[in-house]
């Protein structure tokens, strides 16, 4: 699939469904924002302080898409995430269950983390041992986290971050997109990158494009996946 240019003012609801929709499925992608100068968060350390409603469109549209959605679980805390009707998987070394998770109804959340896990035991009391994917001795094992989800049947697998998550994630060769906006702003600071750890070298091919008021919305294929 070449790169498609469009602009999204007269874009429905279906038209971006249908611009985001996985070329095959399975598909794991991640979705981030950014500002201009490369900030992932803005001053509240959230990335919900830099995203506008460009971007709000094109996260909501990839949550319909979703059949599980996967994030970190400091991301899942830092930006207060609470139960959605698709279910949420979190991904913890320590095993925690940010507070605001700890209430869903049974299989909303599910979490993915190791045997030395600290927290271990308190999760499954929360979530029951089926919900608790203990995937690793050290640290989590993404590959075996992507079969474990597909065998459960899910298919369109969206990933939310955070910065360490997604780099982990492709560098263990199991993300195939990168789906990120670009918010016209300038913040300078520190603020992290929307990849955060050591350096790895992982080619993408843009496969779409839009804009929206000065947003850039683009869709990157990870070179090398489902060739």
């Amino acid at each position: 699939m070449g790169p498609e240019g469009a602009g999204a003012d007269e874009l429905t609801d279906r038209d971006l469904e249908r611009l985001y929709e996985a070329p095959t499925l399975p598909w794991l992608r991640v979705n981030m924002v950014s500002t201009v100068d490369g900030a992932a968060t803005g001053e509240s350390g959230k990335s919900g302080s830099i995203n506008n409603p460009s971007d709000k469109r094109v996260f909501d549209t990839l949550r319909r898409l979703a059949d599980v959605i996967v994030v970190g679980a400091g991301t899942a805390r830092a930006e207060r995430y609470g139960p959605v009707d698709t279910p949420i998987v979190l991904v913890s070394r320590r095993g925690e269950i940010p507070e605001k998770l700890r209430g869903a109804p049974a299989g909303f959340v599910l979490l993915a983390t190791c045997a030395a896990a600290p927290d271990l035991d308190e999760s499954r009391a929360l979530l029951g041992d089926e919900n608790v994917f203990v995937l690793g001795s050290e640290t989590v094992d993404l590959v075996r986290l992507r079969e474990r989800l597909e065998t459960l049947g899910h298919r369109d697998l969206l990933c939310e971050g955070g910065p360490h998550l997604l780099r982990d994630l492709l560098d263990a060769g199991v993300a195939d997109e990168v789906t990120a906006t670009v918010v016209p702003r300038l913040i300078a600071g520190d603020a992290p990158r929307i990849t955060a750890g050591p350096p790895i070298e992982v080619p993408v091919e843009l496969t779409l494009v839009l804009e929206e008021h000065s947003t850039l919305l683009g869709r990157w294929s990870v070179v090398g996946r489902n060739a």
